[in-house]
């Protein structure tokens, strides 16, 4: 296990601020019903100098699907959240001449990235959208109805029957978003993540000296020399209790899922390290054994608050495949941190794609 001792860094160029600001909606249910199929005709060609021209009822057009896409220029499920209920629209009728109706226009719902669409009555999930422009027909259209043209027989030269249009499929859906990070900030209220992802990273979460100050996940961009980069996620403060309900952690621990390492923030000045230690890997096996097994390193943070010769505290993490020790107010410890957390992800993704199982501390 390594051992970074803290030491100054050079001066770390904070990128360009343009985190997202607004309301952060990462649950939404909506109500979607696809089109009904056009219903096909009853018509007869009559034209000069053709006697019993017979029959000639086009078929009604496919109704709308209603599909989700992914869209990578969105960061919440806002937009989706404020449409209740969607229908596609519904096919044209068919005509005579045995011209088909139109098909009904799809309905595209956009979320972003990392969204879980599940069925809201049966809890079945049926995607999970995460790479840009990913699909998934959620609703299809009807069929359009057959004409009368469709039922002529050798016995039946003029048949009158046409069928109806097809309803649409009609479903509930619940979107859950579950951001895409490479890294994952976990820690008790005012442990000083909001300020490591502020010092590191593009975004700007608010930071204030009292608890649970952050309220919604934030994500950030780190920014390393030749053109390396990560992403960082911050989930609110995680309390005892938290995976029965207790605090905000609960309901953002899911944000953490899809990271490829874990950095547990304990600050120096905690009144039992280990201890508080001890419950954030707690929790977060209380919450998810897939979360529990993530690899994750150990950050002692507020290194600034100890004196000259005071000692940096002692913690027992024989899982964590590395302990630092970081000030990100006075920049110090930050370097070493990122460069490992960079190298990391590189590591996991490498063995991601080699399809072997990396969660193995």
């Amino acid at each position: 296990m390594w051992d970074w001792t803290l030491a100054p860094d050079p001066a770390i160029q904070p990128a360009h601020r343009s985190g997202t600001e607004g309301m952060f909606v990462d649950r939404a249910v909506v109500e979607i019903t696809a089109g009904t199929g056009g219903s096909g005709s009853e018509a007869f060609r009559r034209e000069k100098y053709v006697a019993r021209g017979g029959p000639s009822g086009g078929d009604g057009g496919r109704g709308g699907h209603v599909i989700i896409e992914v869209d990578p220029q969105l960061a919440t499920l806002l937009d989706v959240s404020c449409q209740k209920k969607c229908r596609a629209e519904r096919g044209g009728h068919g005509q005579n001449k045995n011209m088909t109706g139109r098909d009904g226009k799809d309905l595209v719902l956009r979320v972003p990235p990392g969204t879980v669409v599940r069925d809201q009555v049966t809890g079945e999930v049926l995607a999970q959208l995460i790479e840009p422009g990913q699909r998934l027909i959620a609703a299809r259209g009807g069929r359009g109805g057959r004409g009368n043209a469709r039922f002529v027989t050798a016995t039946r030269q003029a048949p009158t029957r046409w069928d109806p249009g097809e309803e649409g499929a009609h479903l509930v859906v619940e979107l859950e978003l579950k951001l895409i990070a490479d890294v994952g900030l976990v820690g008790e209220p005012n442990a000083g993540k909001s300020t490591l992802l502020a010092s590191v990273s593009d975004a700007h979460p608010r930071i204030a000296d009292y608890p649970f100050t952050t309220l919604q996940p934030n994500l950030g961009a780190v920014m390393l020399p030749d053109h390396r980069s990560f992403m960082v996620a911050d989930i609110p403060g995680i309390i005892e209790g938290a995976h029965e309900g207790k605090g905000l952690g609960y309901q953002f621990l899911r944000h953490v899922e899809r990271t490829r390492t874990l950095a547990v923030l304990i600050p120096v000045d905690s009144p039992d390290p280990q201890a508080e230690y001890d419950l954030l890997r707690g929790e977060l096996a209380s919450h998810s054994a897939a979360l529990a097994q993530l690899p994750h390193c150990l950050v002692m943070t507020k290194a600034d608050l100890l004196g000259p010769r005071e000692a940096i505290p002692t913690v027992e993490a024989p899982q964590a495949w590395a302990t630092f020790t970081v000030s990100a107010v006075a920049h110090r410890g930050l370097g070493p941190l990122l460069e490992a957390l960079w190298a990391r992800t590189r590591d996991v993704i490498r063995k991601e794609v080699r399809g072997e199982e990396w969660w193995t501390p």
